[in-house]
């Protein structure tokens, strides 16, 4: 990855995503159209959206350019076959056998 794929891609990039998500979530408080914002039936919605709304004031999701090509990396180990992988069917047999 170059430094120009890395701040175009990661950085420029997931900022605005992340500047799209908080503008949503604030369209969202100010239509009154929070309803999907509760897990819980106890929760209010409003509550929860406005604070969904301050917390994606604060979110930085922009991760070390090292890491990302730590990342990449071991997909590729993975698609080159150097990482063997199990199938889902078998880690959840064998859990539900554990259990």
């Amino acid at each position: 990855m170059t430094y120009f794929d890395y701040y175009f891609r990661h950085c420029w990039i997931g900022g605005w995503r992340q500047i799209a998500n908080t503008f949503r979530i604030w369209r969202d408080l100010m239509t009154g159209n929070y309803a999907d914002y509760t897990l819980l039936e106890e929760d209010d919605p409003y509550e929860e959206c406005l604070g969904w709304f301050w917390a994606t004031l604060g979110i930085d999701e922009t991760l070390p350019k090292a890491f990302i090509e730590h990342l990449q990396q071991m997909v590729q180990d993975i698609h080159d076959g150097k990482v063997k992988t199990y199938p889902i069917d078998e880690v959840i047999a064998r859990v539900k056998k554990e259990l």
